[in-house]
């Protein structure tokens, strides 16, 4: 029998990003396909937090899609959806200055997102 509960999990944001996501104004989260991330799934809870604070905010994932590269989930999701604030090729230098290559390489993960109260 499978576990089909929602789950709750905890990342970490950078605090410009976790002003977005607290605004309502990002609604895809960008992350690589680590293995503890392979199994996300809409319904899940994130409490994001910035690190080394207790400031938290919490969504829910509406979807996960997974994409070969950032480019292509730019462009899959469009960059207003990611950062409403920089252009698509401004995010994309600052998601590879996060994700080197090789990282990347592991897949590309769109996480949709809703604000929860």
């Amino acid at each position: 029998m499978s576990n089909t509960t929602p789950r709750v999990r905890e990342l970490n944001l950078y605090r410009q990003y976790f002003d977005l996501v607290a605004a309502g104004t990002k609604t895809i989260e960008v992350r690589v396909k680590y293995p503890h991330l392979a199994d996300l799934a809409a319904g899940d809870t994130i409490r994001f937090r910035i690190k080394g604070t207790e400031e938290t905010c919490k969504v829910t994932v509406k979807r996960v899609t997974e994409y070969s590269s950032f480019e292509a989930l730019l462009d899959g999701e469009g960059p207003s959806n990611v950062n409403p604030t920089a252009t698509r090729d401004e995010q994309l230098a600052r998601i590879r200055a996060i994700y080197p290559p090789a990282k990347e390489a592991l897949g590309a993960m769109a996480i949709r997102i809703g604000l929860l109260p």
